[in-house]
């Protein structure tokens, strides 16, 4: 037993929940997953090259495609668990799962969540932007940057030995002391050698609680924040889709991070 065996046995003793050694990720997995996160950036800078007012939501599907294989990686969430499409595209009261269509137009006015995954080599990688179509309303911009000021502290609150609690309280006060919530039963999850590993990373749960942060380990940080309540519905037709239940405004905004000896890393975002 090495003394990263005995900090977790430690721990694990003393009531905390501690992460199987699968998954912290060797410095060899960090260094491939890496290269997986660094395309799945260049894609998200590809599609902020490009979207605009005007084209559709399957337009945005094909940049993601197109760029991810000449760059020698696979879009994750085509066919995933039946998924249709290259890549999430989430529009004003869609919370997340949006699938591209045709006939879906951005217009001014519009905020947009494009949720970019990709494999490289085996390795998974996982990020979204908020995108803003031309002029938004005062309600869209203050929902969007909040949600992007969430993240951010969600990010500063991650500290190896840590908790993920304490990225949750982070995040949650912030988003309530604006009038916002947090959608409470779609979070994060690990990634690297798989699309989604353990621990789910919760946005409701007190500072103090959850998964210890250890290093090696790498999840996501991406808070759903709805300008109304929490709850919210699948599409029945499609069984991906998730719209806010009272048809308000949601915005996310997702990261993902290794957990470090001496802090927090943001692989792509």
């Amino acid at each position: 037993m090495d003394k990263l065996d005995i900090k977790l046995w430690t721990l694990e003793a003393k009531g905390h929940i501690v992460p199987d050694r699968s998954l912290l990720k060797t410095p060899e997995q960090i260094d491939a997953i890496k290269k997986s996160a660094d395309l799945n950036t260049a894609v998200l800078d590809h599609v902020a090259a490009h979207i605009h007012a005007g084209m559709s939501t399957a337009e945005i599907d094909r940049l993601v495609y197109d760029y991810t294989v000449e760059h020698g990686g696979i879009p994750a969430p085509l066919h995933y668990q039946g998924f249709p499409k290259s890549v999430c595209t989430s529009i004003n009261n869609v919370i997340c799962h949006g699938i591209p269509d045709e006939n879906e137009i951005l217009v001014e006015g519009d905020i947009v969540n494009v949720d970019v995954s990709t494999i490289l080599n085996g390795y998974f990688s996982d990020a979204s932007r908020m995108f803003t179509i031309g002029n938004i309303s005062p309600k869209a911009e203050k929902l969007v940057r909040v949600t992007r000021e969430c993240v951010e502290l969600g990010l500063k609150a991650a500290k190896p030995w840590g908790h993920l609690g304490d990225i949750a309280y982070a995040i949650n006060t912030h988003a309530r002391a604006n009038g916002y919530s947090v959608v409470e039963e779609i979070g994060g999850h690990g990634i690297g050698l798989a699309f989604h590993e353990e621990p789910f990373v919760s946005y409701v749960t007190p500072k103090g609680s959850e998964m210890v942060l250890v290093p090696g380990m790498i999840f996501t940080i991406e808070p759903m924040i709805n300008e109304g309540g929490p709850d919210f519905y699948i599409d029945e037709d499609n069984g991906w889709t998730v719209y806010t239940d009272d048809d308000g405004l949601s915005a996310q905004v997702e990261y993902m991070v290794l957990i470090t000896e001496t802090g927090v890393e943001v692989l792509t975002k």
